[in-house]
């Protein structure tokens, strides 16, 4: 048995019980649950991103969750970082950190290890921005190209995300990101002990989608993004809007696709995305496998944890 720190993954596709598990997890085990989600990062994005409400919380300490202003980016250096004073936090007062989500970027880097870049520089990012706003992204992945021509193989021209990245961690080191992402990753002190959750059928994960599409839209998620559009200076390249059923969202307020249009490519979005999720979970080491809806699932995840 390991001597580090125990900490308990939960991993799946969206619409899977990640959320509900995790809450339970924290009763049974005295523990707090850390987000792991691009889109619950950030602020006034409640319905959209199946946010859960105080209710559902039920007195559990939640981290991660309201963190960003929708105009920010936010990169996977500063999850981990955060992750991680949340953990020992969590630790340092007795608890379980029980780390929840279906972003596996982030569970890859907490998990696995990741290389050591420089902090994110908003000033620089700005910029960038500006200029991507101006010349237009081909020519700032053009730019990419003359100075990190490794980076630019990489990613695609179309990604005003990670080329702005690849850009702002060379301007502010002085070293392309392929120099970095060589380097020996660094691997955070716990012992991740792993699960993942999922319906058995596709076709089941594919209509709890649906049903939870149509949750949104009955709960005022059209409101919810015009009113963000009124709050803050957004557009569509922001990662805030890249969340699934944002982008489709904003693509019908700004009149580009009709209200039934919306609907069918918010839950076809939604289903791509939790395809990703899946692809990444079978192919996923050390994880213990749960199925969505059954009534032991907690007493599973409790029984394997105890015995690890």
């Amino acid at each position: 048995m390991s001597s580090l720190p125990r900490v308990l993954c939960i991993m799946g596709p969206t619409a899977s019980g990640k959320t509900a598990l995790a809450i339970q997890a924290a009763k049974e085990l005295h523990g707090e649950v850390v987000s792991v989600d691009s889109a619950l990062i950030y602020q006034d994005m409640d319905i959209g991103t199946a946010k859960p409400s105080f209710e559902e919380k039920d007195g559990i300490e939640h981290h991660l969750i309201d963190i960003l202003s929708p105009e920010l980016s936010y990169s996977v250096g500063d999850f981990v970082k955060d992750a991680q004073e949340s953990i020992d936090a969590i630790l340092a007062r007795g608890k379980v950190p029980i780390l929840a989500g279906g972003t596996m970027m982030y569970f890859n880097a907490l998990i696995n290890g990741i290389n050591q870049l420089p902090a994110s520089n908003e000033r620089l990012r700005q910029q960038i921005q500006t200029q991507i706003a101006e010349k237009g992204l081909d020519a700032v992945h053009q730019q990419l190209q003359a100075i990190d021509p490794d980076s630019a193989q990489r990613i695609h021209p179309n990604d005003p995300q990670r080329i702005t990245r690849a850009l702002e961690v060379f301007l502010s080191s002085g070293k392309t990101l392929h120099y970095w992402q060589a380097q020996d990753k660094i691997k955070l002190p716990y012992d991740f002990v792993q699960f993942s959750i999922m319906p058995a059928e596709r076709a089941q994960l594919h209509k709890n989608i649906a049903l939870r599409f149509d949750q949104m839209l009955a709960q005022g998620f059209v409101d919810e993004v015009r009113q963000l559009c009124q709050k803050y200076t957004l557009h569509p390249d922001m990662s805030s809007l890249r969340s699934v059923g944002y982008r489709q969202v904003w693509q019908y307020l700004q009149g580009e696709v009709t209200e039934a249009d919306m609907r069918e490519k918010g839950i076809i979005a939604t289903r791509q995305l939790a395809k990703r999720q899946v692809t990444w979970l079978r192919g996923w080491q050390d994880a213990h496998t749960l199925e969505t809806g059954k009534p032991d699932n907690l007493d599973t995840l409790v029984e394997k944890l105890c015995a690890t």
